[in-house]
Formats: C-alpha cells, structure tokens, sequence
C-alpha cells in the first residue's frame, strides 16, 4: 500500500474567490443597443455613409459661414461671368473657378455652389420633417391596429390601402395649384415647406403602419404582454409602456431608408414646379431650371443631381448597415 497523499495543503483549503482571483476580469453582460453598435461598427460601408450624412447635415447648419468663405451670395446676379450672346459662362467648364468652384448658371450668372449648399437645408429639413410626421401616424396607428385586432385593425388597414392607392403626385399637384400665397397664418416659403411636408407625411405613413402592424401582431401574444396583462395594466400603458419600447429598432431603421425616398419626392416636386418656388434655391427646382442648358453648360445639371444622388445614396448605405445592426437575421 502507498501513503495517502496530504491533502492539507493549502490549495485544497483556498477559498473559491482566491482560486478565481487574477485570472482575468468578470465577464459583463452587453445591452441590445451595445451589442447593435458593436455590429454597426464593424460596418464600414454604413460608418461612411453616417459620415456624409453627418456631413451633409453640418453644410446646411452652417450654409451662410460656409458661403460667406468660399462662395457669393445665392440670390446674387453676376452678369459679367455670362456671355451677352450666348447667355452661358464666358469661362471654361462653365465657368469654374477659385471663385466659382462649381461655375455659374446661365442667364443670370448666380453661384452654383452657394445655391446647391443652401438646397441642402430645404432638402433635409423637408425629408426629416416629412418623415418625422409619417412616423409618427405611422407607429401610433400601426400599434392600435396590431394590438386590438377586429375592426379597428380592419379599418386602420383599409385607410392604409386608401392612402397607398391614391396618386399622390396628382393630388400634389392639384393641392399646389389652389393653395393662395397666404394660408394658415403662413405665406412663402414657409407655406410651401409645410404644405409639402404634409403631403409627404401623409403619403409615406402607411408604409410605416404596415411594418409596425405586423410587429405588433407578433408582439401581443408575448410573454411580457400577458404579464403585464394580468398585473391590470390597460391598454395604454401596454401600448406605450411594454410595447412601444421593442419596436423603437424597426421604427429607426424604417425610418431611416424612408428619409431618401422624400428627399427624391420633394426633389420631384421642385421639378415639377409645385415645390419651393423660385428664387429659393433648391435642388429639384435647379434640375428643373438645367435641362434648357443641360448640352452646353453641364455643371448645371451635374452639382444639384450630384447632391441628390449622394444624399440619398448615403442614408440608403447608413439605413441598410443599421438594419442588419440590429436584426442580423434579416441578413
């Protein structure tokens, strides 16, 4: 027989905390929003398109600064940059210059720069406004309509199939053309951006109402519905307390990729002539102006379309990084 081994020691004896102890930190637990910006992170296509989003918003925050420094005012007529004959730029590539630095339109000989960064404010306010009024109907209806069911859901759905029937670029342009100059205690521009903005919201809500609805209808039959229900929460606070908070993710990301859809839908109206009218700049109001003068002074068509495609390429890249972000199984 061998001796039994001492098993006095005094590693037997150890507490389990000075056993654990320096072998690494305590593991933490990540939130949802932590573990979405770590994926986010890791994104690099969607972190560039923040980044000219970002971008973009700081140029129309501060468009008169940077105007002051590198352009002319955009109201301002230069006709000396124009030839008398032929009504386009005297100098080449229309007229780009260390003064100029996208040209000057024809005609009058306005700063194509100065305009396109002053566009960039009536551009993203109405897009975030619009989209900031369809999310709101959107959400509120789409979570009634899911959570009761039966004929509120059927008449919320119907309205819905309403709105997403009707042609609403005809309604705009109707709606535009008996507007007087002075309603609802507003008159210029500012009545042109809240009439826009409202045909936009009004338009862009169903889309958000139906993705709303059908979260909502996979939500109600959870379990921290049931238990908030029979703790006698009503509806309400089961609405906006236990079911509101779990569709933040997919309001923000819809959110997102619908931002571009009105910048293009304001855009088309400016084109169209019903949108902010001249001499506002902006950038669907320019492409309208540049295609008499598309063939001989190109820069004109070229800086506000350029603007546009780069704005809404931007948020659509930041929107589909932000979706995978926060539900990876829609990969």
């Amino acid at each position: 027989m061998t001796a039994p081994h001492d098993v006095s020691g005094s590693a037997v004896q150890a507490e389990p905390e000075a056993v654990t102890a320096g072998m690494g930190t305590a593991i933490q637990g990540r939130s949802l929003g932590a573990i979405a910006w770590r994926r986010l992170r890791r994104d690099k296509v969607a972190l560039g398109g923040a980044a000219v989003i970002v971008l973009l918003i700081l140029v129309a925050i501060f468009a008169p600064l940077i105007v002051a420094l590198l352009g002319h005012p955009p109201l301002d007529f230069h006709y000396e940059k124009i030839d008398p004959d032929l009504q386009v730029a005297t100098g080449p590539f229309g007229g780009i210059s260390h003064d100029f630095l996208f040209g000057v339109e024809p005609v009058n000989g306005r700063d194509i720069f100065s305009r396109v960064v002053y566009g960039s404010r009536i551009s993203l306010l109405i897009a975030f406004l619009a989209t900031l009024l369809a999310v709101l109907i959107g959400a509120v209806l789409g979570v009634v309509a899911g959570y009761f069911g039966g004929w509120v859901d059927a008449v919320i759905s119907r309205t819905m199939d309403v709105f997403l029937a009707f042609p609403i670029l005809l309604f705009a342009l109707a709606l535009a053309g008996i507007i007087p100059d002075h309603a609802f205690g507003l008159e210029g521009d500012a009545l042109r951006i809240a009439l826009i903005v409202a045909i936009i919201g009004f338009s862009s809500w169903p889309y958000i109402g139906r993705i709303i609805r059908g979260q909502t209808l996979s939500l109600r039959e959870r379990e921290f519905v049931d238990a908030a229900r029979s703790l006698g929460a009503r509806s309400p606070r089961i609405l906006f307390t236990e079911m509101m908070p779990n569709l933040v993710a997919p309001i923000l990301v819809y959110a997102t990729l619908l931002i571009p859809t009105n910048i293009l839908f304001e855009a088309a109206l400016s084109f169209l002539g019903v949108g902010i009218r001249p001499p506002t700049p902006s950038w669907g109001g320019m492409l309208s102006d540049a295609t008499h003068w598309f063939q001989i002074a190109p820069n004109f068509m070229l800086f506000p379309g350029l603007a546009i495609f780069v704005t809404v390429l931007a948020f659509n890249l930041f929107g589909d990084g932000l979706r995978d972000a926060l539900d990876p199984r829609s990969r």
